[in-house]
């Protein structure tokens, strides 16, 4: 076996502590091709930003995988946004959270496997456990076809002039 791609973390946990000084942040998004399908990377904190997932698909991305290590106080939101991304993008989702303890932190486990109804097809514990989940990809495209959201997005929509803040450029994306 060998590596053929590497991704390196676009959204930094930490805001200006922890990642956001240990490392650098990625700069660009990664796919590759595979018989199942073309997946698209992302990692925990990664999660939180939508419009990441939505390049991944705009790129053909049908899978996408998602290794984390979300605090186990925060378990219901990384379910809520696993799922979430899977309806919004209309793809499978697999995603892994470390369970146990990292750092002296309780992790939420919970890794899933979900399809792009939002359905959770498989769902792990709080300890670790390997899922196994039938996983049909000719959904992906059925579900695009029966309900193309993904062709109606308008992009650049100029924000409220007093919604605007100094963290954007006047425009909601």
């Amino acid at each position: 076996m060998r590596l053929r791609r590497t991704y390196r973390k676009i959204h930094r946990y930490g805001f200006d502590t922890g990642e956001a000084v240990l490392m650098a942040a990625g700069r660009e998004i990664v796919t590759i091709g595979t018989d199942l399908g073309k997946l698209g990377f992302a990692t925990c904190y990664d999660l939180r930003f939508p419009e990441l997932f939505r390049a991944l698909v705009d790129a053909g991305t049908e899978i996408l995988v998602v290794p984390a290590a979300w605090p186990a106080q925060r378990r219901e939101q990384w379910r809520i946004l696993v799922r979430a991304r899977a309806v919004e993008e209309q793809a499978v989702v697999l995603a892994c959270c470390a369970a146990g303890s990292h750092g002296g932190m309780e992790q939420a486990g919970g890794s899933l496997v979900v399809d792009p109804w939002g359905t959770v097809l498989a769902e792990a514990g709080t300890d670790e456990e390997i899922l196994t989940a039938e996983i049909d990809m000719n959904v992906v495209a059925a579900i695009r076809a029966e309900l193309p959201v993904l062709r109606d997005r308008v992009l650049a929509i100029p924000a409220p002039k007093d919604a605007v803040s100094s963290a954007t450029d006047g425009f909601v994306r």
